[in-house]
């Protein structure tokens, strides 16, 4: 009897075995040529949304930014956005007609349950006559912070991006427009088609992030990178510049003047720190001369700037357009843009997240972290599968210089341009940035921060396009420094 018991276990066990193989067969070695098929594409949608997806969490671990609820019919789970608009440029969609996009494809093996490490729950719910379920993702969004930033930004065009220089967690990614994906995930094929139409239609390209997928000249907030170039080469913060009216630009008839046409106070000579203070396009302009296009392009990379913009290399979770500098080589035929690009305009190009990465860098001792969007992964019963450590990619900056400039963007707002982002009690180092970008048009407005400048918890990078509300009259340290105040009382809230 024991004999006939220990064989009926072998056998059992056996069958275990050639099960969970076939399991894995289907699952993983054959996943791809199965759905490629064209025959199983039905099969394999109602299949699809027979699973019960993960979420997709914030930072604390319980705010829902994407979830699945039971619905009728075939198509047993539909996906649903709490947070809808505040949150689409982080989530997503998943939708029926148009697949997945941002964070839902990029963890979509661990939302879908497709992922190898769920193998054993799978099976577990096979065999329990349960749905199959789909693992968790945790992010760094701080909902208090995404919601200061988007209220600050109001129903200005543009975007706003903070992180924590220490780890590169991105706390809050916020653009002007977005969308509901609530009905691009609805189960209604018209209704999906209806709400894609208009966004697809609509001139100001909802679905495109303006704080992380478009690229914009930074104007002024560029010289952070700039002055950090200075500072490598040799020149201090007490270094003097000549200081005239305007700059005579080579190989052409133009000068190039400061903001408003005015003449940087300090006399003849001032020094890169009252240059950088008063954000003075003249100087910054000798700046780039004199250092020249090979040590700027080389600090720019060092920044995560590259070439074009389809050579970027930022890793990120979700698709994110690296800023651009051009290649040295561009400036032998194109002088006056050497000046021009110490300005942060001509070719020069980059976006909110890519800012506040810079200042991150600054603040966070000269070294640039990735940024983080998605911390760990979490089984259906609560494990954790997977983390995601923070990891430094470049260091653009000594210590030392990173020290220094950082005292250099104090000074820009507790007594330059921008004074607007100052807090009591605490000490924010900024830079302001005004970017022209086509004749007649109103500039961009610009703001990139971090605080407390001592002790940096929070970097932060602003843009309002075309001078939102004010036009014309927009400047960064009018219109985009006191949106960064906001983003940073509520990110030193935390």
């Amino acid at each position: 009897m024991e004999r006939q018991i220990r064989q009926l276990a072998a056998a059992l066990a056996l069958l275990f075995v050639v099960l969970l193989a076939q399991i894995t067969h289907i699952q993983v070695i054959a996943a791809e040529r199965l759905a490629e098929d064209p025959a199983n594409a039905a099969r394999q949608l109602i299949a699809e949304y027979q699973v019960d997806r993960g979420d997709i969490l914030a930072a604390d671990g319980r705010t829902v930014l994407a979830t699945s609820k039971r619905s009728r019919g075939e198509l047993r789970y539909e996906r649903r956005y709490p947070l809808g608009a505040l949150t689409a440029h982080i989530t997503g969609y998943s939708s029926i007609v148009y697949g997945r996009s941002e964070l839902e494809q990029a963890y979509d093996d661990f939302l879908a349950g497709d992922a190898p490490q769920l193998l054993p729950q799978t099976l577990t719910d096979m065999i329990l006559g349960r749905p199959r379920r789909g693992a968790s993702i945790v992010t760094t969004i701080d909902p208090a912070v995404q919601r200061a930033a988007a209220e600050a930004l109001g129903d200005l065009p543009g975007g706003v991006a903070a992180i924590d220089p220490r780890t590169g967690d991105v706390l809050a990614l916020v653009a002007n427009p977005s969308y509901d994906p609530n009905p691009l995930s609805s189960h209604d094929p018209r209704e999906i088609r209806r709400a894609w139409a208009a966004l697809t239609e609509d001139p100001a390209k909802p679905l495109v992030s303006r704080a992380s997928d478009e690229l914009y000249p930074p104007g002024s907030t560029f010289k952070v990178v700039v002055a950090a170039a200075a500072l490598a080469a040799g020149y201090g913060p007490g270094s003097r510049w000549p200081n005239p009216h305007v700059l005579d630009l080579p190989d052409t008839t133009h000068d190039l003047g400061n903001f408003g046409g005015v003449t940087c106070s300090g006399g003849a000579e001032i020094t890169l720190a009252d240059a950088l203070r008063q954000s003075c396009n003249v100087v910054f302009g000798e700046i780039g001369l004199a250092l020249g296009p090979k040590v700027l392009a080389a600090q720019a990379r060092l920044f995560g700037f590259a070439p074009s913009p389809d050579e970027g290399e930022i890793p990120f979770d979700i698709p994110m357009q690296a800023g651009v500098f051009p290649d040295p080589s561009y400036f032998e035929t194109h002088r006056p843009a050497v000046a021009l690009s110490a300005i942060g305009q001509d070719q020069v190009a980059t976006n909110p997240l890519h800012m506040a990465l810079v200042a991150g860098a600054v603040a966070n001792g000269g070294v640039m972290m990735r940024p983080r969007l998605v911390t760990e992964v979490r089984a259906p019963d609560g494990r954790v599968l997977e983390t995601f450590e923070p990891e430094p990619i470049s260091r653009p900056m000594s210590e030392i210089d990173a020290a220094l400039l950082t005292r250099m963007m104090v000074d820009v707002v507790e007594r330059g341009t921008g004074t607007a982002a100052r807090i009591p009690g605490v000490r924010v180092a900024g830079k302001t940035g005004t970017a022209q970008h086509g004749e007649g048009l109103p500039p961009h407005a610009w703001f990139v921060a971090f605080a407390p400048a001592e002790d940096p918890q929070v970097a932060v990078a602003v843009i309002v396009l075309d001078g939102g509300s004010l036009g014309a009259e927009a400047t960064g340290g009018r219109i985009a420094a006191p949106i960064a105040r906001a983003v940073i009382e509520a990110a030193l809230r935390r």
